[in-house]
């Protein structure tokens, strides 16, 4: 038959490493990749992947085919609104999620926040968190986002997260994820941001360090180059760009976190529907200010606004997101002298 199922492991302390290795296995000419045709398109697949982030703090690329600052943070956003509208995440993904939308464009069903974090006060995520208080030897702590509705309804959105796993031991949150299938340049990067920033907010509410993060995908494919994305050449240019300096992102503040984050979705909320003008409290941490200018600067390039104070704003911000904003910045703007130049010549 030709076909080969063995498994594809990698642990790194960055994640730049983690997805160069990726990106080499799927490209290269292994014995273990597979040939896969489906509805999205061909592709390469290792069936059976286990990838570790020993930093989960590393979780953001430094190079800048893989930055995904703008569309990290909102999906985030999305996810903890425990919002499933295509409105909200198009803002961010353009019309990837609404390709795939049961009811013409309007909501997604296999959006993860509503699964995790609804209903408040009641939801997975709350039950998790208490499990994890009481017992916190517990390997109960699972949240489950596939389910046998979501493929037995037929969707054309079907989760590809299976289930998060979080468990305590020497004193730190670990989080163990398990995927059906992980698309390896769109999802995969989306999805390690998404979750590593998952398990410290976790951290955060247990009071636990944070620990290891591991990343379980039966199917892990690079899709080829196509209508929708030149994928294959995207990752090819990646591996080809080289390394940068490893900078992890600043430890997320203690204490509860959720009056931060309710106030960062405020500001997201606010930046989404034009406002730019709008001013978070006073009382935010600085980390998660720093987060909210994300959204903020994103909405101002996206609308071309002119006459806005770029380089105050991004003075502001910690130094392992000025140079990833400062490219988007010099793009819409036309400057010759990317972050690309930046990273490279410092």
């Amino acid at each position: 038959m030709g076909w080969k199922l063995a498994l594809f492991y990698a642990s790194e302390n960055h994640i730049d490493k983690l997805l160069r290795k990726t990106y080499c296995q799927l490209l290269g000419s292994h014995t273990e990749n597979n040939r896969v045709t489906s509805k999205k398109g061909d592709s390469t697949e290792v069936f059976g992947a286990l990838l570790q982030l020993t930093d989960p703090r590393a979780r953001l690329s430094r190079a800048m085919g893989r930055s995904i600052l703008f569309s990290g943070v909102g999906e985030l956003a999305w996810y903890l609104a425990g919002d499933d509208t295509i409105a909200f995440i198009s803002h961010y993904l353009g019309m990837i999620y609404a390709n795939f939308s049961d009811d013409g464009g309007i909501t997604a069903n296999g959006a993860y926040g509503k699964r995790i974090f609804l209903p408040r006060g009641a939801s997975q995520w709350d039950r998790v968190i208490g499990l994890l208080r009481e017992r916190p030897g517990s390997r109960n702590a699972v949240i489950q986002v596939f389910s046998n509705d979501d493929a037995a309804k037929g969707s054309n959105d079907i989760p590809c997260t299976c289930t998060l796993q979080f468990v305590i031991r020497g004193g730190a949150l670990h989080l163990h994820v398990h995927m059906r299938s992980n698309d390896a340049w769109i999802g995969l990067p989306h999805d390690i941001f998404s979750f590593t920033m998952l398990q410290e907010i976790a951290a955060v509410e247990l009071q636990c360090e944070i620990g290891t993060y591991q990343h379980s995908v039966a199917s892990l494919h690079l899709y080829d180059d196509n209508e929708f994305k030149p994928s294959r050449t995207f990752a090819q240019q990646y591996c080809d760009e080289g390394t940068f300096e490893e900078i992890a992102m600043p430890k997320m503040p203690a204490g509860d976190p959720w009056p931060s984050i309710q106030e960062f979705l405020n500001c997201e909320r606010e930046y989404r529907a034009g406002n730019i003008n709008f001013e978070p409290s006073s009382a935010l941490p600085q980390y998660w200010q720093n987060l909210a200018m994300i959204p903020k600067l994103h909405s101002i390039i996206k609308g071309k606004v002119q006459g806005v104070d770029y380089d105050g704003m991004i003075l502001a911000l910690d130094p392992c997101y000025r140079v990833l904003v400062v490219d988007h910045v010099d793009r819409w703007a036309g400057s010759e002298h990317t972050a690309f130049d930046i990273l490279r010549n410092h």
